[in-house]
């Protein structure tokens, strides 16, 4: 452990529960507290020697995130998955918080994936991992860091599972338990402020204010103002893909794995921030990803993708916020199921 994806995602058999097996009694068996070592796993993967294995990286990452969070579940000792029945759980992506692109890529040089989980709820795990080049002549350095959240469910009730605690026993380990606490408080409290939830704040509602005075009456008359070449209108920079979902792509539950998806939604966020920006774009950070319901093999998959927001730094003259929605179409009715939202910047 961890696998490859190709392998990591097909570990179990397709496996279909019935309701003639008795759900296994979680209180039975005492949970194992576990170390932030044992978790611990890292891919290789030597580009500068292997062209051929170029493209991947996010079903790589996605891939070894699961792979840490089952190894935390079963063991350090544990090399395979086994079947779902026999382990009676599963885990999941609920959501990608952050990938932070921290300096280039270079084809010419192996990549080291690794992680660990550093904090764990009732039901959820945090898994941070790290991205990091060598070889080539050149020293050692980090290219990328991020967090994933895993959640583990009952194999047959499809509810919360209880995981494993986490035994921290080093100064640093407790700092990387307190950061994965104060990550999941934060994306509670964005998930308590979401518009969906509550109204936009005073600030927010100001500035949606200041936007209707500025262009509020043109909108009204159904008309476009000329902005100028160095603005352009939201509703013009949409680009929409679909896709058929094949079982190539499927993971250990035969749904759609949710790396190849990110892969997906980060090549169409590329093209929208070089389409708008009419060049070419460095990829800096993946700002979110909520995984909110499963992709279904066979089915329709549309992407659709949307300049969010643009600034400037003094290190970077244009930065681009690229939105992406993934929702699966019903055939017969023409309706969307929203299944996943992506925040990229460019």
């Amino acid at each position: 452990m961890p696998y490859p994806p190709t392998d990591a995602r097909k570990q179990c058999d397709a496996y279909e529960i019935t309701d003639s097996m008795p759900p296994p009694e979680e209180s039975e068996v005492p949970l194992v507290p576990r170390r932030m070592e044992e978790s611990y796993s890292e891919i290789t993967l030597p580009f500068g020697s292997s062209s051929q294995l170029l493209e991947q990286l996010m079903e790589h990452l996605d891939s070894l995130a699961g792979s840490i969070a089952y190894k935390h579940m079963l063991g350090p000792a544990t090399h395979t998955l086994g079947r779902i029945d026999e382990r009676g759980f599963y885990i999941v992506t609920a959501s990608v918080d952050r990938l932070d692109m921290l300096a280039p890529l270079c084809s010419s040089r192996d990549l080291r994936l690794s992680g660990q989980v550093i904090y764990t709820g009732r039901s959820s795990m945090e898994v941070a991992v790290k991205m990091e080049a060598f070889g080539n002549g050149r020293p050692e350095e980090t290219v990328m860091l991020g967090r994933f959240s895993m959640v583990c469910r009952d194999a047959h009730t499809h509810r919360a599972r209880k995981v494993n605690p986490l035994v921290c026993t080093t100064p640093e380990e407790k700092s990387l338990y307190q950061l994965g606490e104060l990550v999941k408080q934060r994306r509670q409290e964005i998930a308590q402020i979401s518009l969906s939830r509550v109204p936009p704040s005073s600030a927010e509602a100001a500035e949606l204010h200041a936007m209707h005075i500025k262009y509020g009456q043109h909108i009204m008359e159904n008309l476009k103002p000329d902005t100028g070449k160095d603005h352009a209108w939201m509703g013009d920079t949409i680009l929409e893909k679909n896709l058929l979902m094949f079982p190539q792509e499927r993971n250990v539950h035969q749904k759609v794995f949710g790396g190849y998806l990110m892969r997906l939604a980060h090549e169409l966020g590329y093209t929208s921030a070089s389409m708008f920006t009419r060049g070419h774009v460095k990829f800096l950070s993946l700002d979110g990803i909520a995984f909110k319901r499963p992709v279904p093999i066979g089915s329709i998959l549309r992407l659709r993708s949307q300049i969010l927001y643009t600034t400037s730094t003094p290190d970077y003259p244009i930065i681009v916020h690229v939105g992406v929605r993934a929702s699966v179409v019903d055939v017969k009715t023409g309706s969307e199921e929203v299944t996943n939202h992506f925040r990229f910047t460019w």
